[in-house]
């Protein structure tokens, strides 16, 4: 048999490139899938085969970070040997509108999910997902040992998380892992984020069926690496002998206007003519920069981006623009299960 592991988050970005990953090593994997009215699987749809068929490894049960009872129920039934905690109210700005939930789902949630693998008495690695936000204003580069300064409620509930995951492997010997991942994309991307709002957006002004874009703070710089080859580093995380906390990044600082220009002159338009500022995308504390240091992972765990800025954005851009041409040709298929 080979080893089980259960994810939260299982239908984000970085869930479904982790299933795959996991899938791909021989492992069994179980997610977690909130209620929804509306589908919300289209990233795993691929992977997921009836839970009935012969070759089944992946599999979805309704549960919830608010919900410590089927937490611990879950974890018992399922024993995994290992747990990666993915799930989030992620999105930075939204965090200031609705800074209860950010903190009960993003913060509290984790503690929620280190107690229920305690309680349950599974022997397992625990990995939690960190982020760069956590250092805000504290400036670049930051590392594993750079102090702490975060500048909105979904940065201050990754850091109660963060702690959360150290507190129980100091108290309790749990196997606790933080992976501080640093801003990490692909064409898999929610659409509300401003990398994937961008090369959305340039697919659509592209054909004609979309006139202007409006983003918040284009000077904002950020580290930005490719979301697949960060997974890679969350399961490398938990195949050492000891625990520890990581940096996930490339080091290279890029702003906002610098992804913008990047992604209009792959398709050769200029994005002076179509993009427009409006402060209702401007954070009520802003970040200005925030660039990784890495060496740590790359000594520790073997690991290093393969995928830089320039080519990160013509992939997302390519993406989008096959995306549209998929969807105006209704050649997107949804799979139920």
């Amino acid at each position: 048999m080979g080893r089980v592991a259960l994810i939260t988050g299982i239908t984000g970005q970085d869930g479904s490139y982790l299933s795959e990953l996991l899938l791909n090593k021989g492992y069994t994997v179980h997610g977690i899938k909130r209620r929804s009215s509306s589908f919300n699987t289209e990233r795993i749809d691929g992977l997921d085969l009836h839970p009935r068929h012969p070759d089944a490894r992946l599999f979805l049960h309704y549960s919830d970070l608010a919900d410590p009872g089927s937490l611990t129920s879950l974890l018992r039934d399922i024993q995994p040997d290992e747990v990666y905690n993915l799930g989030a109210q992620s999105h930075v700005r939204v965090s200031f509108d609705i800074p209860g939930y950010t903190a009960d789902v993003t913060g509290v949630g984790a503690i929620r999910m280190l107690e229920a693998t305690r309680v349950a008495d599974v022997n397992c690695r625990f990995y939690q997902a960190s982020s760069s936000e956590m250092f805000g204003s504290t400036p670049p580069p930051q590392h594993e040992d750079t102090p702490f300064h975060p500048r909105s409620p979904y940065a201050c509930a990754k850091v109660y998380a963060y702690w959360s995951a150290v507190n129980y492997r100091e108290s309790y010997g749990m196997y606790c892992a933080n992976g501080i991942l640093f801003n990490h994309e692909s064409p898999r991307r929610g659409e509300n984020f401003v990398t994937r709002k961008i090369t959305r957006a340039v697919a659509r002004i592209e054909a004609g069926i979309q006139d202007k874009l409006y983003l918040g703070n284009l000077d904002a710089i950020r580290d930005w690496g490719y979301a697949p080859e960060y997974v890679e580093a969350m399961w490398l995380a938990l195949q050492q002998d000891k625990p520890n906390d990581y940096v996930v990044a490339t080091g290279e600082g890029h702003t906002v206007r610098e992804f913008v220009a990047a992604a209009f002159d792959h398709v050769g338009l200029d994005w002076q003519k179509y993009v427009v500022t409006d402060p209702i995308y401007f954070r009520p504390a802003e970040v200005d920069a925030l660039i990784g240091d890495y060496r740590k992972a790359r000594q520790s765990l073997g690991w290093a981006p393969k995928t830089l800025f320039a080519d990160l954005v013509r992939v997302m851009v390519d993406a989008d623009r096959h995306l549209l041409e998929d969807e105006r040709m209704g050649r997107l298929v949804r799979v139920d299960r």
